[in-house]
């Protein structure tokens, strides 16, 4: 997890990991950042079962994903936003080479509008992406877990309006962006 190349915008670090859904697991937490603006936030967990886990295609691990992001508020209503959230994720996961199996999950729309003591508060709103999927793993059961870490980074990049780093220039990590020792 922590080979990942993240770009400078995203502030990624561990977090404490469920102990009661797999034997093994490990945690991230990030936030995208612009100008000292933090417009979106998730996590990422590996799940690790030696045994494996039919509910898990059959896989020994399974990603699990939360990503929350701030959006226009007439985005909220736009009837293809969580067709749209889902195609963020699975293209994020081939354009990084992440092969997966028995992917799931929701997007959800929040939109907020204050009144009363509040009235004074602009509306606002946000998409949530949920998803889980299985990392497909080689002949030997190695599954290489980078390429999913950076297409989630990349996930959190797309919902929050950032315009995709173009085909041949390299992202260097800010000090900011970088993780700590495992």
């Amino acid at each position: 997890m922590h080979a990942a190349t993240l770009r400078p915008e995203i502030f990624c670090e561990e977090m404490p990991a469920p102990q009661r859904i797999a034997p093994y697991a490990s945690a991230l937490s990030a936030d995208v950042t612009v100008d000292d603006v933090d417009l979106g936030t998730g996590r990422l967990i590996l799940l690790h079962d030696p045994e494996g886990n039919e509910a898990w295609a059959g896989g020994t691990f399974r990603c699990v994903l939360y990503t929350r992001a701030e959006v226009e508020a007439d985005l909220i209503s736009d009837p293809m936003l969580g067709e749209v959230g889902w195609s963020w994720l699975t293209e994020a996961l081939e354009s990084h080479g992440a092969a997966y199996l028995a992917a799931s999950g929701s997007v959800t729309r929040v939109a907020t509008e204050s009144f009363g003591g509040m009235a004074d508060e602009a509306a606002t709103a946000q998409v949530e992406v949920r998803a889980s999927w299985t990392p497909a793993a080689d002949e030997i059961g190695y599954a290489d877990i980078r390429p999913h870490v950076e297409a989630w980074a990349e996930l959190m990049c797309t919902a929050v309006g950032l315009p995709p780093v173009p085909e041949g220039v390299a992202v260097i990590p800010s000090r900011r962006g970088q993780r700590g020792p495992a």
